[in-house]
């Protein structure tokens, strides 16, 4: 665990693996995700004061919010609906270049202003698209250090006046905690090995904090999380 494994493979990002392995583990991520990402408290301290800050602006159009490496879509749709119930106007775009995972997306209940594509953050930046708040979650840990790079740098060059990249902080009590927890969700999925090869790949903070461009942050807003954000904006806090 002092190294980071970046040459781990997981099961799930080999394309010839188990199709409906793979899309049972996908749509079990919504119940990850409401465990461990934290994205309660993130939309609370981080997006709702920016979306606050646009409030006279969103009269006239609505805030861009790009979800890169979107999966099944579940933190897209939530972050949607958190923005909607706080009576902001918001179009939330989901992104992601596998259309097995795409298809798990698109197969739940449609929500108004929600999109999914598929698609990397480079072609929309190749395409001349802009969006106010570009975020991720557990995509990080998948990127060699160029394309942790490529991300920064695709990020700005979409115009994001907020950008908000979550992940895992590799530990050894991550490790043996999640070992122990996901156990009643794993069957049938590759959530057991994948998820343990994930915090094998996951960058620690001060990792991060050596990777990140001028202008960028990257902080613990939970234990065994990393975030790395930017902001253009001054929000006034919470």
């Amino acid at each position: 665990m002092r190294v980071r494994e970046a040459d781990l493979r997981e099961l799930m990002d080999d394309p010839r693996c188990d199709e409906r392995m793979l899309l049972r583990t996908v749509r079990r991520f919504g119940l990850v995700n409401r465990a461990v990402s934290g994205w309660g408290a993130i939309y609370r301290s981080r997006l709702r004061p920016y979306l606050r800050s646009r409030a006279d602006e969103l009269r006239e159009a609505p805030v861009r919010i790009l979800d890169v490496g979107c999966g099944g879509g579940d933190v897209t749709l939530t972050l949607a609906r958190r923005a909607r119930a706080d009576g902001f106007a918001v179009e939330v775009c989901g992104i992601d270049p596998d259309t097995r995972c795409l298809s798990v997306a698109r197969s739940r209940p449609s929500e108004p202003g929600v999109t999914f594509r598929g698609a990397y953050a480079a072609d929309l930046v190749e395409a001349g698209e802009e969006f106010d708040v570009v975020v991720s979650n557990h995509v990080l840990h998948h990127l060699s250090r160029d394309q942790l790079h490529e991300l920064f740098a695709h990020t700005d060059a979409l115009g994001a006046e907020l950008a908000l990249h979550n992940d895992i902080a590799r530990s050894r009590t991550a490790w043996g905690l999640y070992s122990l927890g996901i156990l009643p969700f794993a069957p049938g999925t590759f959530l057991f090995t994948d998820g343990l090869r994930s915090i094998r790949r996951s960058y620690t903070l001060a990792e991060l904090q050596r990777e990140i461009p001028p202008g960028w942050t990257v902080t613990s807003p939970a234990p065994f999380r990393v975030i790395a954000t930017r902001s253009s904006r001054t929000t006034g806090g919470v």
